[in-house]
């Protein structure tokens, strides 16, 4: 099988899907982050989830919480962990206007999606996000159903 085969399997992102409806966000930041090879197989295998996950500020880094990426079923070298923190990838500068933007009240950071860029590294799209009231999550229930209905009524006079 050549190369260009091989990677039709693989996922483009990973997305958390609940965050944009839990969550108000407010900004957006690309970090790396720290993995071993075995984990990165199986990110590219789409064996990963970021729901129910999120980042924490500890010692001066920034901690991603509850991520779930199955172990390679080939690894047979290592044991690791599928929910184990990972540390993130920021710049000293980055990490304290982070931390001062989220020493508010109410904000959180929030994973919103996993991809691999151009050149192949793994980044992780983490959003400063405010959490959403019952009402809020109403409202954007409400506004779906209205979009779908406005697209089912397009496609019948077209």
């Amino acid at each position: 099988m050549s190369k260009k085969e091989n990677t039709q399997n693989y996922v483009q992102a990973i997305q958390n899907r609940k965050a944009r409806f839990e969550f108000e966000i407010l900004d957006t930041i690309v970090t790396g982050i720290q993995l071993f090879g075995s984990e990165v197989k199986s990110v590219r295998l789409g064996k990963a989830s970021l729901s129910d996950s999120f980042a924490i500020i500890l010692r001066g880094e920034i901690w991603l919480e509850g991520m779930q990426i199955t172990p390679y079923e080939h690894n047979h070298l290592e044991l690791i962990e599928a929910k184990r923190s990972r540390k993130l990838l920021l710049h000293k500068a980055e990490i304290a206007k982070i931390q001062a933007k989220t020493s508010e009240k109410g904000l959180t950071l929030v994973p919103l999606k996993a991809f691999f860029n151009s050149k192949g590294l793994l980044k992780i799209e983490l959003a400063i996000a405010k959490g959403k009231k019952l009402y809020d999550k109403r409202e954007t229930i409400k506004a779906r159903e209205n979009q779908r209905q406005m697209e089912q009524i397009k496609k019948q006079y077209q």
